[in-house]
């Protein structure tokens, strides 16, 4: 009789202890929002993520508070922040205000994204008159400004398994990675996905292409479904008929919702630590519930701060 085989999460947590991640939020727009980003990142934070970017709006529309998010997490929590930056309605002058902003600010990891055009997808993208070309352009501007002001500054910049929905073909999309890179960009996040064969495909083509820099897979647990194919459209990634299945006839029913969002969650993302991934950037939607669980299943477990560690040998040498 043969014996029995471990469980997933075991050979998980014994065999893939290099695992690493990062989390993804959005700057809140009101006080319940905010309450909720922060009950988030404190209920995450302890997982210790390689990093966390905060996104931006498009045209720079919540500039103020994606910098007041991440100035916060620099000054309140150990966590090693990613300021996300777009050159969508900007000059060159405005964008490298910010840039310099986070230098004097200590951010030292930008995530560089060209940015959805004004009128939103679908609508023809024009780079602003004196600003940057593309997200080629404005990986370059960084880096240059980096050097200027003597700044070690990382740059992530987006990658797409499914080509960005304005590429007329995987080629072009290519291409533009591939320049990216040139212009200093040392890993790149993938637009989420749920059909795994889609990302090897893509990480097939990107290192044909002779792109050697990391592409981290992009993960969105399912918080609300029809939120999520929403997204999707907009985003030209598709979503599975079987995905759309397993959520079929649960809109009143969110308990359960949440139970198969884990489950999906948790199935795409063991298949891919099977197939060699160690590396994973989770789009939170500041929800932590989701992301905690799967992440607990990878094997990561929190880790005490150095405040709190400190407090609870007094204690336990008190006692």
């Amino acid at each position: 009789m043969s014996p029995p085989t471990e469980p997933r999460q075991s050979r998980v947590s014994h065999e893939r202890n290099g695992m690493r991640v990062s989390f993804e939020f959005f700057p809140p727009k009101s006080d319940e929002m905010e309450r909720t980003l922060w009950e988030s990142i404190e209920r995450l934070a302890p997982l210790r993520p390689h990093f966390v970017s905060v996104t931006y709006g498009a045209g720079g529309s919540t500039r103020e508070r994606t910098h007041a998010t991440v100035k916060r997490i620099l000054d309140a929590t150990p966590l090693t922040p990613a300021a996300h930056l777009t050159c969508v309605a900007a000059t060159r002058d405005e964008v490298d205000d910010v840039v310099r902003s986070y230098v004097v600010a200590g951010v030292r990891h930008i995530v560089a994204l060209r940015g959805d055009p004004v009128g939103g997808l679908g609508t023809a993208y024009a780079p602003h008159p004196g600003g940057y070309l593309n997200g080629a352009d404005l990986v370059g501007g960084i880096k240059r400004l980096a050097a200027v002001e003597h700044a070690d500054i990382e740059v992530s910049v987006s990658a797409y398994p499914e080509r960005h929905p304005e590429s007329p073909s995987d080629a072009v999309d290519l291409d533009m990675l591939a320049a990216k890179v040139d212009a200093g960009a040392s890993r790149a996040i993938t637009q989420f996905f749920f059909d795994n064969d889609l990302y090897f495909r893509y990480l097939d083509r990107v290192r044909a292409r002779g792109i050697t820099i990391p592409i981290v897979p992009g993960i969105l647990p399912v918080q609300n479904f029809k939120q999520t194919r929403v997204f999707a459209e907009r985003a030209g990634a598709s979503i599975p008929s079987w995905l759309a299945d397993r959520f079929a006839g649960l809109d009143d029913d969110p308990a359960t919702r949440k139970l198969i969002a884990a489950a999906v969650a948790a199935e795409q993302v063991f298949d891919l630590v099977d197939r060699g991934v160690t590396e994973f950037h989770f789009y939170t939607m500041n929800r932590a519930d989701l992301v905690y669980a799967v992440c607990h299943l990878l094997g990561l477990r929190p880790v005490a701060s150095p405040a709190s560690a400190g407090a609870a040998a007094t204690a336990e040498a008190a006692a």
